[in-house]
């Protein structure tokens, strides 16, 4: 990279980052976005993805020129990875391949020289169908459907409401983790047969009750029912929902995890932990 032209550093409040892909954009959009989180100011994000002509990259150098700052790309194409970094470099603008000192470090421990692929990650295969079958159990599992179902899920998740059940089910299912999530509610029974499920891994999810009465009140404002809150938003009420939760995941020795500061992201990844864990014990002790 050379040195950054005036035009191209950011202001006091914002920068642009341009984020260019042949393929969806998915590995870009997450480096960007974790390293920018490091920093105070935020980006305006400029996503090209599917970029495999000169004149998609014409676009992309337009927008380039209009709006300067960082660019990130992964293209695999030798003749637009050269124009656009050769652009970049002419006009001052700050540009990466991300993949590139990986594809580096992963070439000089394998030896050979590696086949170019565009959007090699996002195959048909095995794989890809383990997380479309997940996506479909997960669905018909939200909410506390077809319990009689549950002995096939990978994970069952419990919680109160709004403790980010289904969106952790969701990002989870995409994993190819078959997910199912059941509602505790303390006036009601849980499934029948929860306690006995041996295949699935049982999470509870938690929130502090502040954090709960703000979601639930924001939710019931966003569908026009904000006078229907009584309970459902009282804080006293929820705080019991949660002490029923943890009783309740205490008395079966259920792990839980409290989500109150977490992302959906590190909810998932602290589940998938638990989950490993748990199928390597089994693994080594499978009568245990």
């Amino acid at each position: 990279m050379t040195g950054v032209t005036d035009s191209a550093r950011p202001s006091e409040s914002y920068y642009h980052l341009h984020l260019v892909s042949d393929s969806t954009g998915e590995t870009l959009i997450s480096v960007g976005r974790a390293a920018a989180a490091q920093y105070d100011v935020k980006p305006i994000e400029h996503i090209y993805p599917l970029v495999r002509s000169h004149k998609q990259l014409d676009k992309v150098v337009q927008a380039i020129e209009e709006f300067p700052g960082i660019v990130l790309y992964t293209l695999t194409d030798p003749e637009l990875r050269n124009r656009l970094k050769t652009y970049c470099r002419e006009h001052g603008v700050p540009v990466l391949s991300v993949l590139a000192p990986v594809v580096q470090l992963f070439q000089a421990y394998l030896g050979g020289v590696p086949e170019p692929r565009v959007g090699g990650q996002h195959q048909l295969d095995g794989d890809y169908f383990r997380r479309i079958d997940a996506m479909n159990f997960t669905v018909m599992h939200d909410d506390g459907q077809h319990v009689d179902g549950l002995e096939a899920a990978d994970v069952v998740l419990l919680g109160i409401s709004r403790s980010s059940k289904t969106p952790t089910s969701i990002y989870l299912a995409n994993r190819g983790i078959k997910t199912a999530n059941i509602p505790l509610v303390p006036s009601l029974p849980v499934p029948s047969g929860l306690a006995e499920l041996k295949r699935p891994l049982i999470v509870g999810l938690l929130a502090s009750a502040d954090r709960v009465v703000e979601i639930r009140r924001n939710r019931l404002l966003g569908l026009n029912a904000a006078q229907a809150a009584d309970a459902y938003t009282d804080h006293q009420a929820v705080a019991e929902e949660i002490a029923f939760s943890r009783r309740l995941c205490a008395r079966h020795g259920w792990p839980m995890i409290d989500v109150t500061r977490r992302s959906i992201e590190e909810t998932a990844a602290a589940i998938i932990a638990l989950l490993q864990e748990r199928r390597r014990r089994l693994t080594e002790n499978p009568n245990g």
